[in-house]
């Protein structure tokens, strides 16, 4: 075969997608981010960006931000906007299927492709420095008296820290639907209230407030964790007589309408991206602990994790 005849042959393959594994090298991904900067998505989201370029499976990534309704609308976007384009992906968690069960958009994450869980997180729920109560107990108890009262603050409506939080009522013995959620579209937002002193008390991964809890402008006083987690001096829930357990996990999904061959070159981007030293070190920073699940597994993972969530929230009063 001529070269002049081989390399039309070449353009023409990949662009009809017939050579998933070679257009990675040189791709230009767009990364979706359904929530505003600065928080945990973000955060996320960026970090994988970074990695899958030191992997060298991605030329560029530019990334977009479209926060509100538990990621709901940056959803309906990356549905809308990048159906059928192999070179899109969404970040996402478990903040997103509670905002789908308690809000229930027109678009939904089984619209979309899901492509790998990467990491997971509990809540940690921290008081601003100069706050008048010390430990979970005092918030506890002032709930008790008045639910109204503690306003708690997170990220949206059906996100994990809206779920721990309900559940900490009732596990107190307090109706969940008094309490007083604050939902924020982002990360950064909620971190401003709690400083600011304009929530009781906030909820997010400890990612997102080691650096004021390491300085002395906020106080973590529980962990939704079973166990303490390692390096992080904080009690759990449970260590505190409530018996509350609920984990958070984010994950990654591609574009609907892709084809099984363009979903599993971007598992082998993402494979590859998890394997570098900057996704180490993101690792390391944050706290985040490696829970890599691709593929049919992940979205199984996903389906079983709906159900569970739907019926967490039902026993809490959400629903």
């Amino acid at each position: 075969m001529r070269r002049d005849t081989f390399l039309r042959t070449l353009v023409a393959l990949t662009a009809a997608g017939a050579l998933p594994t070679l257009a990675q090298a040189g791709v230009n991904l767009k990364m979706m981010i359904p929530a505003n900067p600065g928080g945990g998505w973000d955060s996320t989201g960026r970090a994988l960006g970074k990695a899958l370029q030191e992997a060298g499976v991605a030329a560029s990534v530019t990334y977009e931000n479209k926060g509100g309704a538990a990621g709901a609308i940056g959803l309906a976007q990356f549905y809308n906007a990048q159906r059928g384009d192999p070179n899109a992906m969404m970040v996402m968690g478990a903040v997103m299927l509670g905002g789908i069960i308690t809000g229930k958009p027109p678009v939904s994450v089984t619209q979309v492709t899901p492509i790998a869980r990467l990491t997971s997180e509990y809540n940690v729920f921290v008081l601003p420095a100069n706050s008048p109560f010390k430990t979970m107990g005092e918030v506890v108890e002032q709930l008790k008296k008045d639910p109204g009262s503690v306003k708690w603050g997170g990220g949206s409506r059906g996100s994990t820290e809206h779920i721990a939080a309900a559940m900490i009522a009732r596990a107190a013995g307090v109706d969940a639907a008094k309490i007083n959620y604050v939902p924020f579209r982002g990360g950064g937002e909620a971190t401003a209230a709690i400083l600011g002193g304009n929530v009781t008390i906030g909820g997010s991964g400890y990612s997102e407030f080691q650096q004021y809890v390491e300085a002395g402008r906020m106080r973590a006083i529980a962990v939704t964790s079973e166990q303490r987690i390692k390096g992080i001096a904080v009690p759990t829930l449970k260590e505190q007589g409530l018996d509350v357990v609920i984990g958070n996990w984010r994950g990654v999904y591609g574009a609907a309408g892709i084809s099984d061959a363009q979903r599993q070159a971007l598992v082998e981007m993402i494979v590859k991206a998890t394997k570098t030293k900057s996704w180490q070190e993101s690792l390391d920073k944050n706290g985040w602990t490696p829970a890599l699940l691709t593929g049919k597994e992940f979205a199984d993972f996903v389906d079983r994790d709906f159900a569970l969530l739907r019926a967490t929230m039902v026993k809490a009063g959400m629903v």
